[in-house]
């Protein structure tokens, strides 16, 4: 019997820059969006960083918190991509 593992998936850039600026547009911390989206701030903070590949329900949860439905996240996210 084989274990068949999946790499890990490298953190979205883009998402990262998307969700730091739609934040600061805005005009709130971290911990602020952080709390209304129910993450810590370090989970958060590493999500903003692009050091690590947050869940579905987790951008759900941010998009929520930035008050933006998931089409305009992934609009911006798109936008934003080199």
């Amino acid at each position: 019997m084989f274990l068949i593992m999946s790499a890990p998936t490298k953190a979205d850039a883009a998402l990262a820059a998307t969700v730091r600026r739609l934040r600061t547009e805005r005009g709130e911390t971290q911990e602020d969006l952080a709390h209304r989206a129910g993450l810590t701030v370090a989970a958060f903070a590493r999500i903003e960083r692009g050091h690590a590949n947050p869940t579905w329900t987790t951008v759900r949860r941010i998009a929520d918190a930035l008050e933006v439905t998931l089409a305009r996240l992934g609009e911006d996210v798109e936008r934003s991509r080199p």
